[in-house]
């Protein structure tokens, strides 16, 4: 048996962020109006203090299974991807089986993972179909990024938006599935988008709220997120094409085979970038960023459920998935619808 993705789903908070109110909070920013509007983004939600990511993901669950039909009682596996979690312990997961009513034979577990989150998950699911037996997995992302942003943070404010996503990944015997898979990891890079202090390694003191303005003017301290966007940005562009152009080779495939190209939703400038160096023809690019911002590891779930409900996607297409950003890290497979 071959795991595929049967359906996919998700929820976006209601509160909205445009960018009137953006510019109306960050007037000063307007003479760069230009450069930030070339990211893609026009609007991003942002979720309820609160609510947490696994609120957000049992409500993506939800619409899934009323959109798609599905019941609770056919799931065997739950798989949740998030960076903020409900508890030390137990896992998020379990909290969401018991809100899903899912049965007391599935599994469930939690992993922490951003950009690259849902290329890795696919892969746990894939792992589980195919080598253990199991015949539906509900792969669940969230992303609540928006809570770790200093107030002061003009770019990570404009880029990132929240929210969550649902996807069914069954057992089947057609040639629908999903294919190989490249992953890759620079550590050294770990600092480069992250959250310094309030986890297990550096504790919150008072020094984790002295605010630091970088020459960009954006202000962050060590208790909010911090993400050095020139170097993600040179991150990616260095990163993405050499791993689609090792993941065609291991798919013995190439720029033609491929019907439609989806890469994590980053930046519309970066990705149009990776598009000219790789030389894939425009038609076979979809994003969907404007009305969600980089929701990070929900961000190719949810373009590649809007592909599909436009019908850009369709039934036999050939698609490459590729994620790539936080720790950091990368993965890119190849699904077939």
């Amino acid at each position: 048996m071959k795991a595929s993705i049967k359906a996919i789903s998700y929820y976006l908070p209601e509160k909205i962020f445009s960018n009137e109110e953006y510019f109306q909070l960050f007037p000063e920013a307007i003479v760069n109006k230009e450069n930030l509007l070339k990211i893609g983004v026009q609007e991003r939600h942002i979720i309820d203090p609160t609510e947490t990511a696994s609120d957000i993901a049992v409500k993506a669950a939800k619409v899934l299974f009323s959109e798609h039909k599905i019941k609770p009682e056919e799931i065997d596996f739950l798989i949740f991807c998030a960076q903020e979690f409900d508890y030390y312990t137990p896992t998020s997961a379990c909290v969401i089986h018991e809100k899903l009513n899912l049965p007391k034979n599935c599994g469930a577990l939690d992993f922490n993972l951003g950009c690259s989150g849902y290329v890795y998950g696919l892969s746990l699911a894939k792992g589980l179909i195919e080598s253990v037996g199991v015949k539906n997995v509900l792969f669940l992302t969230s992303s609540t990024l928006t809570k770790t942003f200093h107030k002061k943070d003009k770019s990570s404010l404009f880029i990132f938006g929240d929210g969550a996503t649902a996807t069914l990944i069954s057992a089947n015997n057609t040639t629908s599935g999903i294919g190989e898979f490249i992953f890759g990891t620079d550590g050294k890079g770990a600092n480069k988008i992250i959250v310094k202090d309030g986890g297990a390694r550096n504790s919150l003191s008072e020094s984790s709220y002295i605010d630091k303005t970088d020459d960009y003017g954006n202000t962050t301290n060590d208790s909010s997120f911090y993400m050095n966007g020139v170097g993600v940005f040179v991150f990616g562009l260095n990163t993405v094409p050499k791993m689609v152009t090792e993941l065609l080779l291991k798919e013995s495939k190439e720029i033609k085979d491929i019907d439609l190209f989806i890469f994590h939703q980053a930046n519309l400038f970066l990705i149009d970038k990776i598009r000219a160096k790789l030389e894939i023809p425009e038609e076979k690019i979809f994003n969907y960023m404007k009305n969600t911002g980089n929701t990070v590891s929900s961000s190719i779930p949810i373009v590649l459920s809007e592909a599909i409900k436009s019908g850009v996607a369709k039934k036999g297409d050939t698609i490459l998935l590729a994620g790539f950003g936080v720790g950091l890290s990368w993965a890119a497979t190849i699904v077939t619808l």
